[in-house]
């Protein structure tokens, strides 16, 4: 009996050797070269899973610190004032990446400067029915149609309230503020979030510009944007609240809407401390993906890069550079955040690199802007911002 058994357990002990072996050999590799493992292993092997069950399991792998954090210190020519904050780079993370507030601690040990979590709704809601999210990898994008998905104000606040200040003194935290699908009141729902998180948010957005929330993006046209503005100032005042606020505008706006909405910013009750462009976009010109392309929501990506670029310099000269502007839109490489820099831009955030190329992009992105500017005779980043605006 005991020599049969002994095959056996030979056949156990090389199993055991092996996937133990293999196991090392794993976690040896990714502790040696974070970077080429998760472009070889992990990217790879997130493309067989669903992208929002991706996006998930990425976010919780970032709050829990299981992606090395960036030890390097930022290249001192890519200091940054924005909003009156000194910040050590440009770089942030755009909302819609952290939705709720579980990794802001995490994405600032990644490397970005600016988190900014949301979008966030007073209630919570489910968001839109799956599937939602759908990669297009031949182009670079992703067209999402989450829907303001949210656990609500009140939820999010405990977690942000969580947050030491010693830890996030090295990086801006914004609140993206979004309006509940079924509320017929827009305006109460962005004043309880500015209400709600003021003495936890650096800045604030007003977030008018999502295409999955219906009605929404009507809230750009002039008239109602004056009232809404108006309204939140209003809000603002009362609270005494001297936080930056910022709204986030739609690619997809003509010229005489844009100038509309320059008007509307530059009145003093209406008026708003910054910009962001751009959102989504529900244009699907040249995609080479045919699979998803008629798939509603909005598009983000390599297909958005250039548009929102030649938005920011457009908004730069209606507004003669004298409203800052964060730039997001198709950003994967230095050469992209130079770019929006050379616009107008006085940050940049990314969101869909971060899906395909993972925390390595984000240094990466750091360093090849560095070079960029150090390349053209620049001190810092606000010595480039709109140098390429004529």
């Amino acid at each position: 009996m005991s020599q049969k058994k002994d095959p056996l357990k030979k056949i156990r002990s090389l199993c055991y050797v092996t996937i133990g072996g293999a196991i090392a050999y794993q976690y040896i590799y990714y502790k040696k070269d974070f970077n080429s493992y998760y472009e070889n292993v992990l990217q790879p092997l997130s493309q067989y899973l669903s992208p929002e069950v991706a996006h998930r399991i990425g976010v919780a792998a970032i709050k829990h610190g299981l992606f090395p954090p960036d030890q390097n210190e930022d290249p001192k020519i890519l200091k940054t004032r924005l909003l009156d904050y000194d910040l050590s780079n440009p770089l942030g993370i755009a909302a819609g990446f952290d939705k709720h507030g579980d990794a802001v601690v995490g994405l600032m040990k990644l490397g970005f400067s600016i988190i900014e979590v949301g979008s966030v709704t007073p209630q919570p809601q489910p968001g839109n029915p799956k599937p939602r999210v759908f990669r297009l990898p031949e182009d670079g994008a992703v067209i999402n149609r989450y829907g303001f998905n949210s656990i609500g104000h009140d939820e999010v606040y405990k977690k942000l309230e969580g947050i030491e200040k010693a830890v996030m003194n090295r990086a801006l935290l914004g609140v993206n503020l979004g309006k509940n699908k079924l509320s017929d009141d827009a305006g109460k729902d962005y004043v309880s979030g500015i209400e709600k998180f003021s003495d936890v948010a650096d800045y604030f957005v007003v977030n008018v510009s999502s295409p999955n929330t219906p009605g929404l993006r009507s809230l750009q046209n002039k008239n109602e944007l004056e009232n809404l503005l108006t309204e939140i100032n209003r809000a603002r005042k009362r609270r005494n609240s001297n936080k930056p606020l910022l709204l986030k505008l739609a690619p997809d706006l003509n010229e005489d809407e844009l100038k509309d909405v320059v008007n509307v910013i530059g009145k003093q009750h209406s008026k708003v401390d910054g910009l962001i462009i751009s959102n989504t976009t529900v244009e699907r010109q040249s995609l080479k993906n045919k699979e998803f392309v008629n798939e509603p929501g909005g598009l983000s990506g390599k297909p958005l890069t250039n548009r929102s670029t030649e938005m920011i310099r457009d908004v730069y000269r209606l507004t003669k550079g004298k409203v800052p502007i964060i730039g997001v839109g198709g950003v994967f490489t230095g050469r992209d955040a130079y770019e929006k820099i050379l616009a107008g831009a006085g940050a940049v955030q990314v969101y869909t690199a971060l899906i395909y190329h993972g925390p390595p992009v984000v240094r990466r992105i750091k360093d090849e802007l560095a070079e960029l500017l150090e390349r053209d005779g620049y001190t810092s980043v606000n010595d480039a911002v709109g140098k390429g605006v004529k």
